[in-house]
């Protein structure tokens, strides 16, 4: 048959069963009004998720019950409330949607009743459910005796099965297995092992309820007791908590804070004096008086507002960064004018070892304010950053608050370090928590759980250091001004080196300029074949490292004055450990240089292509990551809708296999940037054309052959220098990022910025 259909949320509707339920989506409404119009029939099922608005019939349960529309009731709002009795089990064979409501094509399922001659095994297990249903009555006091009596003069099997689960507190689950279960001794089974459930539950809870009151009645014999020590302790002269609480009330007069500050610390010290002496309560409150009375709540150090000395302190601690002191002296020039100006959250990104956080720490120093790090990496806890709310033992206050206990001051420069490495799990998301304390708009009034008072974040400068974004939820982003800090380049990692590092080493080793020194060419030497990376740690090592063998040689007496030059740097270094992928020297055919940027900087990779016999298989190695595998298939779908253009036989690819490799397999290697330098590579397999050998490239492709910019394009170019390499392929798009890089950079180097692949096969066929 086919009738109007409602799909029930959170509701299982049994035959016999008389039910009020609220409709409020216009295709239920629709249906009931068809159902009113025919013969007041509508069939009932429920959905298996209550979260879904529009469901199909995948979503909906297969069996449902017919049911009779008694009354239906408008109610404001546009609501239904409607009155129905089940009639009917039915199974739902196709549900299609019709004038705006669900029509049902259901098949009637009758209950199969009993084999004939079965009255002995009936009466049975209307004995057996009887008593269960004594038993249930018993444990379970909320329901009443009038429903268990009711059940009990039931006749017939069938009706006392029904009566059990329309009157009985069933789970939806447990209500639509009854529902779908037509044979009559099957329900049976199912009912009783329900019913046998609940009544073991109902006797352990009753168990658990009177050993709650006997430990109750425990804790009030130990108050008594706990009351008589403190009399006794009194009349010995031992009680500490008066002279505690009156030492509370002496700091609490000296104490820069606001009203409702003072009268919550002064009423949390009331109750501590009533507290009985060595109790956990007692220790509890005293803990949390004293973090109050440790805060500075409305204690702030004096800024500094001399530009000219800012500015001399950041050029002093750091070379180059221009961007980072152009912002904080922006920052400098607005607090004087103004008096106050908000504070910015400025978010540093870049590669390790590049001095983020020792930039935080010249930037308190330019401003005159107090430093405090939090480290961020591996924190899981919410609780790290809000506290934990008092009622825990061992409860503290959260990183934040520490933070400002620490300073001493309410507006201190704090360090976020390693933002980007914050974790979650079942105790709560701590970069939920941060949003909060970097919204300008509200973190006035922070409020840590431990604290329980709102704590003012508006003045304290906050600074946050990640390596990449990317992992940085979006909205704890926004809140942030993100300020690149890009690669080194070679001539700045120099600087930086003859500036601060020598420097540094010098003194950490006990060494004097007279004692040890090191020559330019070494310095550089050093740079460009000892070390890899992006920022300055492993210079900065290799530096301690000639400082250390120069003390020993010192010591040994051997000389009074160690100096290394370029000629005696491998005496102290050993063989250069860092090898340039210079170019291949000769053109060849399938292999493409192309151009990545990892985490210590960029660096380049030849990309083979080689066609074997096969089935047309493309086949890739070298541990890349998925979004490069689907470069590389997006970059075959090219080659092989271009080649017509380039004459190539369509059966090469249905007797050939594509093999891409991109050595150093053991490095893992993800990234779209590499598109066109895979393109390249096999369309120069399949047309056995030479690419030169001269030219590296980076950029995504799509399937139409079209270029995509890409990002890191600084560290890119730098890793195409160090190869020796001078012409660049470059998306177009990309054109204004390469006008912001510095002359240093660009100088000597042929970059051509390409749209679409025959641009690029254009620059890259000989």
């Amino acid at each position: 048959m086919t009738i109007p259909a409602i799909a029930l949320r959170g509701l299982c509707v049994l035959p016999k069963m008389v039910v009020h339920f609220d409709v409020s989506r216009k295709k239920s409404i629709v249906a009931l009004e068809k159902a009113m119009v025919k013969d007041q029939k509508i069939f009932l099922v429920a959905q298996r998720s209550v979260q879904d608005e529009e469901p199909g019939q995948d979503d909906l349960y297969e069996m449902g019950t017919i049911g009779c529309i008694r009354q239906i009731l408008r109610l404001p709002g546009g609501m239904v409330r409607v009155l129905t009795e089940g009639l009917l089990r039915a199974r739902l064979c196709e549900l299609a949607e019709e004038d705006g409501y669900l029509q049902a094509e259901v098949e009637p399922c009758p209950t199969e009743p009993f084999l004939e001659g079965d009255g002995v095994t009936r009466e049975a297990m209307c004995r057996a459910l009887r008593e269960h249903v004594e038993e249930y009555g018993q444990v379970n006091p909320s329901i009443s005796r009038d429903i268990i009596t009711e059940l009990l003069e039931a006749e017939s099997l069938e009706e006392l099965l029904d009566e059990i689960a329309i009157n009985i507190p069933f789970s939806l689950e447990n209500r639509q297995q009854l529902v779908e279960t037509v044979s009559l001794p099957e329900r049976y089974v199912i009912v009783e092992k329900i019913l046998a459930t609940e009544v073991e539950i109902g006797r352990l809870k009753r168990a658990f309820q009177e050993k709650v009151r006997d430990r109750v009645d425990q804790n009030q014999r130990e108050y008594i007791l706990r009351e008589q020590m403190k009399l006794i302790r009194e009349e010995l002269g031992e009680d500490t908590i008066q002279s505690d609480a009156a030492r509370f009330e002496e700091q609490l007069k000296k104490l820069k804070a606001g009203k409702e500050v003072k009268e919550k610390i002064d009423k949390e010290i009331g109750r501590y004096r009533m507290m009985p002496m060595g109790s956990q309560e007692a220790y509890v409150s005293r803990n949390y008086i004293e973090q109050l009375l440790e805060l500075p709540w409305n204690k702030m150090s004096k800024d500094n507002k001399d530009l000219a000395r800012a500015e001399e302190i950041l050029e002093e601690d750091h070379y180059g960064l221009e961007k980072v002191k152009e912002r904080i002296m922006e920052f400098l020039a607005v607090r004087s004018l103004t008096g106050k100006g908000e504070s910015p959250i400025v978010c540093l990104v870049g590669p390790p070892g590049t001095g983020k956080t020792s930039i935080a720490q010249s930037i308190a120093r330019a401003l005159g304010k107090k430093y405090v790090r939090i480290c961020l990496g591996g924190v899981r806890d919410e609780a790290e950053i809000r506290g934990h709310r008092r009622t825990y033992v061992g409860a503290m206050p959260g990183r934040v608050a520490a933070a400002l206990k620490q300073a001493g001051t309410s507006n201190p420069l704090i360090l976020l370090d390693e933002v980007d490495k914050l974790g979650s799990d079942y105790k709560g998301d701590p970069s939920s928590a941060l949003l909060e304390i970097l919204d300008g708009a509200q973190n006035d009034k922070f409020r840590d759980h431990f604290i329980e008072l709102p704590l003012d974040l508006s003045n304290v400068l906050f600074v946050a250091t990640a390596n990449t974004t990317d992992t940085i939820p979006k909205p704890l982003l926004d809140r942030m001004e993100i300020i690149e800090v890009s690669s080194y380049t070679e001539n700045e990692k120099y600087h930086i080196a003859e500036k601060y590092l020598v420097p540094k080493q010098r003194e950490k080793n006990g060494l004097s300029e007279e004692q040890f020194a090191v020559s330019g060419k070494a310095l550089r030497r050093i740079i460009h074949g000892y070390t890899r990376e992006a920022g300055v740690r492993s210079l900065e090592r290799k530096v301690g490292q000639l400082c250390r063998k120069a003390a020993r040689e010192l010591l040994d007496g051997k000389k009074k004055k160690v100096r290394v030059t370029e000629g005696n740097l491998e005496k102290y270094l050993g063989k250069e450990p860092v090898r340039s992928d210079k170019s291949v020297g000769q053109d060849a055919v399938g292999i493409v240089r192309g151009l990545a940027w990892t985490s210590v900087g960029g660096d380049t990779l030849e990309i083979e292509v080689n066609l074997l016999p096969g089935h047309g298989k493309l086949q890739l190695t070298g541990q890349m990551g998925d979004v490069m595998k689907e470069s590389a298939k997006a970059a075959l779908s090219y080659v092989r809708s271009a080649s017509p253009a380039y004459e190539v036989d369509s059966a090469v690819y249905e007797k050939n296999d594509i093999h891409v490799h991109i050595p150093e397999g053991a490095v893992p290697k993800d990234g779209p940037s590499a598109g066109i330098t895979m393109a390249t590579a096999m369309m120069s397999a399949v047309t056995g054309k030479k690419v030169r050998a001269d030219l590296a490239m980076t950029g995504e492709v799509t399937l139409r052959g079209r270029v995509l910019p890409i990002g890191g394009l600084k560290e890119k170019l730098l890793a195409a220098r160090m190869a020796d390499i001078h012409t660049v392929l470059v998306p177009g798009t990309n054109e204004s990022n390469v006008q912001e890089l510095s002359r240093e950079i660009v100088d000597g180097m042929d970059i051509k910025y390409v749209g679409t692949m025959d641009e690029v096969l254009k620059e890259a066929f000989r």
